[in-house]
């Protein structure tokens, strides 16, 4: 395929499904991630601060009847991009996407797509590249019903295994409480225990 529609395209084009896997601990910076580093937080009651036209492009498929669903395999403890991704995943959430979360140490033996990838319908597959530290470097389109179908299933492993937004927690760097890793659930609040 020569010409690669732009990603609003093709979810306008989905029928039926739209798949994300996402493969990364950290992805090219930009203000919103800056700023959360520098400890400004979303205004989840100022819904005109945080909706973007992605964030309608996904609620219009949903409304249409398209299920879309994001599956992140991630390395615990989790990076600062994971930290702020995790609370951003809340417009996600509110577009109508399901969301769900994979630790990579539990991923260890499922043979896993090397790039993040988007599937619409079970049929055409948009690939993401990156450089090492996260930076784009491009996109790839293929409709080859075999490889597809392999990255399909390898989508739906992941989904399976993996723990609900909702129910996810994330696993803090550096901190240790009574003998475990110390978590921060979706609100915020630390608390310590196995995370089985």
């Amino acid at each position: 395929m020569n010409s690669i529609p732009e990603f609003a395209e093709l979810l306008a084009g989905a029928r039926h499904s739209a798949v994300h896997l996402e493969m990364r601990d950290a992805y090219y910076s930009n203000p919103r991630f800056e700023a959360w580093q520098k400890g400004t937080r979303v205004d989840w009651d100022d819904r005109s601060s945080w909706w973007r036209p992605f964030h309608q492009d996904i609620a219009d498929a949903v409304a249409r009847g398209v299920a879309v669903r994001r599956a992140r395999v991630v390395s615990e403890p989790v990076t600062d991009y994971i930290r702020w991704e995790h609370q951003q995943t809340r417009a996600n959430v509110e577009a109508g996407e399901e969301v769900r979360w994979l630790p990579r140490h539990r991923a260890w033996d499922l043979l896993l797509p090397g790039t993040d990838l988007w599937i619409f319908d079970g049929r055409l597959m948009r690939v993401h590249h990156f450089s090492g530290d996260g930076e784009w470097t491009g996109k790839e389109l293929c409709d080859d019903p075999a490889v597809v179908g392999r990255h399909a299933a390898a989508f739906e492993q992941v989904w399976q295994r993996a723990v609900p937004h909702d129910a996810y927690e994330v696993v803090l760097p550096d901190a240790m409480r009574d003998g475990h890793p110390a978590v921060v659930a979706r609100g915020g609040a630390a608390r310590s225990g196995p995370l089985g």
